[in-house]
């Protein structure tokens, strides 16, 4: 304890010096967190030394849904407009992951917070999807199921239920099937699960946060089921998933029956940012899974601090269990690496860059807003990607994206572009927000915040070959040019993109590195290459 009162005159500025320097460490942050550096310098939860450090998913990796399966972990999450969606990955000790596939690829809307659940030996993922904007959506629930959780999966099945969101799987007491639901409603399935067996039915109330919170709105959502013991354990987000820092939280309710009634734990909420100064913002939608160990463990969703860009990243914190069986957090702020949960440490993450020579689309992209034919568009052969051209600009391009999950990086690709064609790499967040440079192989376009200079873009050229890099330094975007990949021109235009989120522009989505075909012919892609930076 600090007893400034009792300390001499001369001696009080030291005295208030070490009480401000201890701070940092009471609150659980560091001025400068470090990670481990992996594939292309991207960083990496695993310290090497047992312990730690959130993301253990940098990146926009948002609602996270892990099943436990023996001994392994596998899991999925939001994919929204990018296809092929939800991504699945596989890690054996919840901090190291690995890329194992996708389980859609027919773009059916854009997907949000899946729940993965395995049944009778059979793989099941439930998500809503959505078509349109924000006005006059239309939206549904589907599911996809498989026997090998590496594939092939079915085909998408509709449930219906378009006024919900979130469905998460359980199975009651009585043996049968259920999905809840958000705002605290649950529906029976069939037996199969590929259908709905009756009505909602409203089950849970929720629990209400103090009204002199900054949230974005109530939003209950993301209902996640799990049982120990005699209890089923419910796991809900609330406070919206976005705008202020301190909006978002995990809470927990329980009952012995899948039923209810459904009693509000009295530590809730069980995770919540309370101050803008945290190193992680907007914490929750969170699944609760046990470790090989025994130890427990929510794998949920949060914003870093002063990077929305980033999309929500995914955050890993242990729990401990309290004598009358309700569980809370334990990692504090996440600011601080922590102990490992236990299982091997398989090699992490998944190269972004691409030289193309595989002969088919590579794990780490995605088009945004595919059309049914989009796959059509692309073509394979002597170390090249061909793109058909498609629309004028980004916005109408589908463009194809990666996702970094790193504060700072570099990427760049050399274009063939056929005569007619326009082609260019972009920092794109949506069809409405994005950043780049593209070329019609004798001019220039810039894309600066979702719009065309010159207005409209480039007109039919006669082709050519360039190079494009971008840099992206903690939200500084610098473009260069070389027309031989070895003499570089550094654009003349510099961006600022810390303002390209959802807070922003909606969406829920991230600044992506992106490359793109657009106008008549087609844009031959080489040797993408990306590299994390030492910020």
């Amino acid at each position: 304890m600090f007893r400034i009162a009792r300390c001499p005159r001369f001696r009080l500025i030291a005295c208030l010096w070490l009480l401000s320097a201890s701070l940092p460490c009471l609150a659980g942050t560091d001025a400068a967190p470090t990670w481990k550096r992996g594939i292309e310098n991207q960083r990496i939860a695993d310290l090497g030394d047992g312990t730690f450090r959130n993301p253990v998913l940098a990146g926009d990796h948002p609602d996270p849904s892990v099943l436990k399966d023996g001994d392994d972990y596998y899991l999925t999450l939001s994919s929204f407009d990018a296809y092929p969606g939800l991504p699945l990955w596989h890690s054996r000790d919840l901090v190291n992951w690995q890329p194992i596939g996708h389980a859609i690829t027919r773009n059916v809307g854009s997907i949000w917070a899946p729940d993965i659940v395995k049944h009778q030996g059979r793989y099941y993922i439930y998500f809503p999807a959505r078509r349109g904007g924000t006005e006059g959506a239309t939206r549904s629930n589907y599911v996809v199921w498989a026997d090998d959780i590496r594939g092939p999966w079915s085909e998408p099945v509709e449930l219906g239920l378009g006024k919900y969101i979130d469905p998460g799987h359980a199975v009651g007491e009585d043996g049968k099937r259920y999905l809840f639901l958000s705002g605290g409603d649950y529906v029976q399935l069939s037996d199969d699960g590929l259908k709905v067996a009756g009505a909602p039915k409203h089950v849970y109330e929720g629990w209400r946060y103090p009204e002199s919170w900054d949230v974005e709105g109530y939003a209950q959502e993301g209902p996640k089921i799990h049982k120990r013991g005699d209890w089923y354990y419910m796991t809900t987000a609330v406070g919206g998933t976005a705008g202020p820092p301190t909006g978002h939280m995990v809470i927990t309710a329980r009952s012995k029956s899948i039923h209810g009634p459904w009693q509000n734990s009295p530590f809730n909420p069980i995770v919540r940012t309370a101050s803008r100064d945290e190193p992680w913002w907007s914490r929750g939608h969170a699944t609760v899974v046990e470790g090989t160990d025994g130890r427990w463990w929510m794998v949920y969703h949060g914003y870093e601090n002063g990077y929305w860009t980033l999309g929500r990243q995914m955050l890993l914190d242990p729990i401990e269990w309290t004598e009358d069986g309700w569980f809370i957090a334990k990692g504090g702020d996440l600011g601080r690496p922590l102990k490992k949960p236990s299982g091997e440490a398989a090699p992490h993450g998944m190269a972004l860059s691409d030289d193309f020579g595989r002969g088919r689309l590579g794990p780490q992209w995605a088009f945004f807003d595919p059309a049914p034919d989009e796959y059509a568009r692309l073509s394979f052969a002597d170390g090249a990607m061909t793109l058909q051209s498609k629309g004028r600009t980004p916005r109408d391009s589908s463009p194809l994206t990666v996702t970094a999950g790193d504060k700072a990086y570099q990427f760049e690709v050399q274009m063939d572009i056929a005569p007619g064609a326009v082609g260019g790499a972009l920092l794109f967040y949506s069809d409405r927000l994005y950043v780049g440079v593209g070329s019609n192989g004798e001019q220039f376009v810039m894309h600066r915040y979702g719009l065309e200079r010159p207005t409209g873009g480039l007109a039919a050229g006669s082709g050519g070959r360039l190079w494009l890099r971008v840099t992206n330094d903690r939200h500084v975007v610098t473009f260069h040019t070389s027309r031989d990949g070895k003499t570089w021109t550094k654009y003349p235009v510099q961006m600022e993109v810390s303002g390209y989120h959802h807070n922003v522009a909606g969406g829920f989505l991230a600044l992506k590195p992106a490359i793109y075909a657009a106008g008549n012919g087609s844009v031959r892609f080489r040797d993408f290459r990306y590299h994390a930076l030492d910020r």
